[in-house]
C-alpha cells in the first residue's frame, strides 16, 4: 500500500538496483541496444515510485521511456576482449582491461542516468520538445533497417550485414561502429527541423549528442588510432564524444542538477562493471559450474542501479516541474507507449529465431514466418491501445488506478512482468542447470521488486533542500579518487588470487606486448567499398 511518508532512502537505492539489476540479467539474453532499453526502464519507473514525489509520477511514463533510450547508447558498446584482457594472466593486459571496464561503465551509466533525470528538471514544454526529434530519428532508422539490404546487394555483399560473422566485409563497415546512426542522427533532426521551420531545444540535443559523436570517433580511432581491443568495434569513442556534447549541453541549458546526477551515476557505474567482473573471477574459484557470466550482469546491473537511485535521490530537492498546458499531449500517449510497446517488441521479436535454431519451432507457419505471426500480434496490441486510449479520453477504463502513483506501479508490474515472461520463453527449449542462476534468480528478483514497489512506495513527501554547490564538487572529487582506486583494487585482487595464469578457458586475450593478440583486421580508416 501506498504510504504518504518520508520516503525510504533505503528503498530509494535498492529499488532501482534491483530492477536494473533483473533487467541487466535479461539484457544479458536479447543483447545490444534494445536489450538495454529494458534496464534503464525499469530502473527510471522504480526511482520514480521510490521517489514520493507526486510531480514526478504524473511523469513515470516519460521516466520509463527517456531511461529506456538513454541506456541503449551504450549498447554499441563492445567489450568481450576487454574482459578477456582481465582474465590473461599478463599484468599490464589485466590493468588495462580493468581501466577499459571502468570507462566503458561510466560512458553507458552517464548517458542513461542524464536521460532518466532529464523529466525531474525540465519544464513540459522542454520535455515534450525532446520526442519529436526523437521519433523522426526512430523513424530513419526503420527506413534504413529496410533499404540496407539494397545497398549491400549494391556494393556487392549481399547476405553480409551489421553485426553478421564477415562484418568487416560490410561495405558500410568502418571501425564496426553505428557511424551511420549517428549520421542519420544529424539528417533526421535537419529535416525534422526543416519540415516544421524552426530548430527548438530538443533539436539542439540531438545534434549535441550527433556532433559528439562524430568529434570522439574521428578523435580517437580515426586521427589518434587509439582503439581500445582491435579488431573490435570503437563505439566506446563515439560515446566517450557522445557524454563530452551532453556536458556541454547541459551547461549551455543550466541544468548542473542533471550534470551532477550524470557523473555521479557514472562513476558508480564505473566501479560496478569494474568490480563486477572481479568478483566473478573470485566467485569462480569455488569450481562451481554456474553461469558466470549472467552472474557478472546481474552485480554489474545491482551496482547500476543503486547509481541511478543515488542519482536520482540527489534531484528529489529540485523544485517541483508543473505538466500544465497543452503543449504536444500526443506525447502523453506516446510515453507509454514506447515502455509497454516498443521496448517488449524490440526484444522479443528476436524469440522465433531462437525458438527455431533450437528445433522448438518450425521456420514457416502456414506459410509464413513465425516473426510475421508475432508482427501481427504487435500490430493487433497498438491498435488496441490507439482504441482504448481514445475511449479513455471521454469514458475513463476503470482498471487505471486513480493515482498516478498506482498508475507508476501498474506500468512498472506489466513492463516487468512481460519481459521475465519473455525471457524465460526465450531460454525454455535448451532450459539446463546453468539457467537457475539467470532466469531463475531472476524470477525471484522480480516478486522481491514487486512486493517491496507496492508495499512501501510514498506517495508523497517532504523534499529535502538542494545540495550546495561547493558539497557537491567535494562529493564528486572523493567519488572520483574512490572510483580511480577501486580499478587498482580490483586488479590486485585479481592477480592475488590467479598470478600469471589464464582465467577460464577462453581464447586468450593480450593487449600489449611481444604476445599481444590484439590486430586489425582489416586496416580501417574510412569506408571502403
Amino acid at each position: 500500500m501506498a504510504s504518504e511518508c518520508r520516503p525510504h532512502r533505503w528503498l530509494a537505492v535498492l529499488l532501482p538496483g534491483l530492477a536494473l539489476s533483473i533487467g541487466w540479467g535479461i539484457r544479458g539474453n536479447f543483447g545490444h541496444e534494445a536489450g538495454a532499453a529494458i534496464p534503464g526502464a525499469l530502473a527510471a519507473i522504480a526511482a520514480v515510485l521510490a521517489s514520493g514525489r507526486p510531480d514526478w509520477h504524473r511523469r513515470v511514463a516519460y521516466f520509463g521511456a527517456l531511461g529506456g533510450i538513454g541506456w541503449c547508447f551504450g549498447g554499441t558498446i563492445s567489450y568481450g576482449h576487454i574482459i578477456g584482457y582481465t582474465q590473461s594472466g599478463d599484468p599490464t593486459s589485466q590493468l588495462y582491461g580493468f581501466a577499459c571496464l571502468f570507462l566503458i561503465g561510466f560512458l553507458w551509466a552517464a548517458l542513461g542516468a542524464a536521460a532518466t533525470a532529464l523529466p525531474a528538471v525540465l519544464s513540459r514544454d522542454r520535455l515534450t520538445e525532446l520526442f519529436g526529434p526523437i521519433l523522426a530519428f526512430l523513424g530513419i532508422l526503420v527506413v534504413q533497417e529496410f533499404a540496407y539490404p539494397a545497398v549491400s546487394a549494391y556494393f556487392g555483399n549481399q547476405g553480409v550485414g551489421f553485426g553478421s560473422a564477415h562484418r568487416q566485409e560490410d561495405p558500410l563497415y568502418w571501425f564496426d561502429t553505428d557511424w551511420t546512426a549517428a549520421l542519420l542522427a544529424l539528417v533526421s533532426t535537419g529535416i525534422y527541423a526543416a519540415l516544421r521551420r524552426r530548430w527548438d531545444r530538443g533539436c539542439s540535443l540531438m545534434a549535441f549528442l550527433a556532433l559528439g559523436w562524430w568529434a570522439g570517433f574521428l578523435l580517437f580511432p580515426v586521427l589518434l588510432d587509439w582503439r581500445l581491443s582491435p579488431p573490435r568495434g570503437d563505439s566506446w569513442a563515439g560515446c566517450s564524444g557522445m557524454v563530452g556534447g551532453l556536458l556541454l549541453y547541459l551547461r549551455r541549458e543550466g541544468l548542473s542538477s542533471v550534470t551532477r546526477a550524470t557523473l555521479t551515476a557514472g562513476l558508480i557505474g564505473g566501479v560496478g562493471f569494474a568490480t563486477a567482473s572481479m568478483l566473478k573471477l573470485v566467485e569462480m574459484l569455488s569450481g562451481m559450474q554456474l553461469n558466470y557470466h549472467s552472474i557478472m550482469e546481474q552485480s554489474y546491473g545491482l551496482i547500476n542501479g543503486i547509481g541511478i537511485g543515488v542519482a536520482m535521490w540527489q534531484l528529489r530537492g529540485e523544485p517541483e516541474v508543473s505538466d500544465e498546458g497543452t503543449e504536444r499531449r500526443w506525447t502523453d500517449w506516446a510515453a507509454p507507449a514506447a515502455v509497454l510497446l516498443l521496448i517488449p517488441y524490440m526484444n522479443i521479436r528476436q524469440n522465433p529465431e531462437q525458438w527455431i535454431k533450437e528445433g522448438a519451432m518450425e521456420p514457416l507457419l502456414f506459410g509464413m514466418q513465425p516473426l510475421t505471426w508475432m508482427n501481427l500480434v504487435f500490430a493487433g496490441l497498438g491498435l488496441a491501445g490507439i482504441g482504448l486510449m481514445l475511449r479513455h479520453r471521454t469514458h475513463p477504463i476503470a482498471i487505471l488506478p486513480p493515482t498516478w502513483l498506482g498508475r507508476g506501479q501498474l506500468l512498472f508490474v506489466t513492463l516487468l512482468a512481460t519481459v521475465v515472461v519473455a525471457n524465460f520463453e526465450r531460454a525454455l527449449p535448451n532450459f539446463a542447470e546453468g539457467r537457475i542462476v539467470t532466469e531463475w534468480i531472476i524470477t525471484l528478483n522480480a516478486i522481491l521488486v514487486v512486493t517491496l514497489a507496492l508495499a512501501f512506495s510514498p506517495s508523497a513527501a517532504a523534499r529535502p533542500d538542494t545540495a550546495s554547490e561547493s558539497s557537491t564538487k567535494w562529493s564528486l572529487s572523493v567519488l572520483t579518487a574512490v572510483c580511480l582506486g577501486s580499478v587498482v583494487v580490483n586488479w590486485a585482487v585479481t592477480r592475488a588470487a590467479y598470478g600469471d595464469k589464464q582465467i577460464g578457458g577462453g581464447t586468450l586475450q593480450i593487449r600489449f606486448g611481444p604476445r599481444a593478440t590484439a590486430v586489425e583486421k582489416p586496416k580501417a580508416g574510412a569506408p571502403h567499398p
